[in-house]
């Protein structure tokens, strides 16, 4: 008799308590193995994959891609152990799926005990986890099923005609999606099956409470993602009198203006995954430190100079936010006030030996600080490749919890978007933030003379609760004379 398990979300670490569905890797009726990456998921801190601790078949499948779900709630269930008579009889798939299930018959049932690619456990747990017997269909009201439904998820049915949650058995003997968790009806036919796409649970919550069937409507959003605008339109254009409100669809519509009057129409897009940790972060910051900022303008004529040099020299080619970095580390050695955090509890500056220092890289799913730990025991090029590495890992969205935790201090480098100055957030828990602004050619007085020089302006914010006005002051004249004179950086070397 198979034995049907249920995996729920991981606890995901760094105090994570959600993570957002990107993508499934495993469909209904796969054969899984242990330890195999089942779904791709988005925390506040990077996209990472999610294996799954048991050997089996996949029986259904919680959530739908874009849906986001808290810690503890199921992601899919297995069949395990499941009998020979259930199995495909006869052909080369049938024959793969004995020879899976033979090979982890024996540490499918304990699971791995591994929650993320590249982290957890490396064996089983000593606790055998709690099988669950499969249960008969429940109906489309949440909480049929005796435990509680994470907000928008839609399960998916399993085939060979069994039933899982929110599903509904057809008169063939399969089994397709029921009513979705947002109007609690059997789809309407000539609908498409499978999960409906909404942008959020607040949006199924808002078509449940009107009675407005999801999948009667074609989102306006990307792929036809439902978004709050199609269903706030559906319902208006119900109230009008029409019979059928997805005729009067956003996408469906033609362009014309506002009716005098008329309400503007807003998109609501959720602070939540990488955007909505930045928003708390700073918040927080803006919230509990006192913060000042200071600036300068800086000659880093010589500077460039210096780096075409040693580029010519030939080897690895130095970036401009190496040298960057490496003055950074000569000036928090010289003023090792800024490379620390306040303790609010204890009410203590914790300064900190060691610098591990982030830098600002901006990608398509948000802004992300990577961190170069031990940043003051590396030299130009191994600072250079560095940055490489994480500016890689961050656009392709592989960062680990790991690389973007524990900094001690931001180097933030906005000139890559053009702009001469800025005032920038402190990264909480730190105590200081050096902004970078555009190199560009300006007017400058150069021994006397009037010249064309490459001019960058330095900004630096600080807690003013960890130092005074002269501290950081001091600390952002060492960095433009470095600049402006790089042989100043020898008497540190």
């Amino acid at each position: 008799m198979a034995q049907v398990l249920e995996f729920k979300l991981p606890d995901l670490g760094e105090g994570l308590t959600e993570a957002e569905i990107v993508r499934w890797l495993v469909e209904v009726g796969d054969v899984v193995t242990v330890d195999q990456p089942v779904v791709e998921v988005e925390t506040a801190k990077a996209m990472v994959e999610v294996p799954c601790p048991y050997g089996g078949v996949v029986t259904a499948r919680f959530g739908a891609e874009g849906t986001e779900l808290p810690v503890g709630a199921p992601l899919l269930t297995v069949a395990v152990g499941e009998p020979a008579e259930d199995r495909p009889a006869a052909g080369a798939n049938a024959s793969a799926s004995r020879t899976e299930s033979s090979r982890t018959e024996g540490s499918r049932t304990e699971g791995s005990g591994n929650v993320l690619v590249g982290y957890g456990t490396s064996e089983a747990p000593a606790r055998r986890r709690r099988v669950r017997p499969q249960q008969p269909a429940p109906s489309a009201a949440p909480g049929a099923n005796g435990r509680p439904r994470p907000a928008g998820a839609t399960p998916t049915a399993a085939p060979g005609g069994s039933t899982t949650p929110g599903g509904s058995t057809t008169p063939g003997g399969s089994t397709t999606p029921g009513g979705s968790a947002a109007d609690g009806r059997a789809p309407a036919r000539g609908t498409v099956d499978g999960p409906v796409p909404v942008i959020s649970p607040l949006v199924r919550r808002l078509a449940r409470q009107n009675g407005l069937d999801l999948r009667e409507l074609t989102g306006s959003g990307p792929d036809g993602l439902i978004l709050r605008a199609d269903v706030e339109y559906a319902l208006h254009a119900a109230a009008q009198g029409r019979t059928d409100p997805t005729a009067a669809a956003p996408q469906r519509r033609p362009a014309q203006a506002p009716a005098a009057g008329a309400t503007a129409r807003t998109t609501r897009v959720p602070l939540k995954g990488i955007r909505g940790a930045v928003a708390d972060k700073l918040s927080r910051s803006r919230a509990e430190i006192p913060d000042a900022t200071c600036w300068v303008d800086a000659d880093a004529t010589e500077l460039m100079r210096t780096r075409a040099a040693m580029n010519a020299a030939g080897g690895p080619k130095i970036s401009v936010l190496a040298l960057l970095a490496r003055i950074c580390t000569a000036a928090l050695a010289r003023f090792p006030e800024l490379n620390s955090s306040v303790d609010t509890e204890a009410r203590e500056v914790v300064q900190y030996a060691d610098v591990h220092l982030g830098f600002a890289a901006q990608t398509d799913r948000g802004l992300v600080v990577p961190v170069v730990r031990d940043a003051h025991a590396r030299d130009a090029e191994s600072l250079t490749a560095e940055f490489a590495r994480l500016t890689e890992a961050a656009r392709a969205g592989t960062l680990t919890p790991a690389d973007l935790t524990g900094g001690t201090f931001t180097l933030n480098n906005y000139g890559v978007f053009g702009v001469d100055g800025s005032t920038p957030i402190i990264n909480h828990p730190e105590a200081a933030m050096l902004g970078v602004g555009r190199i560009v050619p300006k007017p400058w007085v150069h021994e006397g003379d009037l010249a064309v020089r490459q001019v960058v302006q330095l900004s630096l914010t600080f807690d003013h609760r960890v130092c005074d006005g002269g501290t950081a002051g001091g600390f952002l004249r060492y960095v433009g004379d470095c600049v402006e004179q790089p042989a100043v950086l020898l008497r540190t070397l």
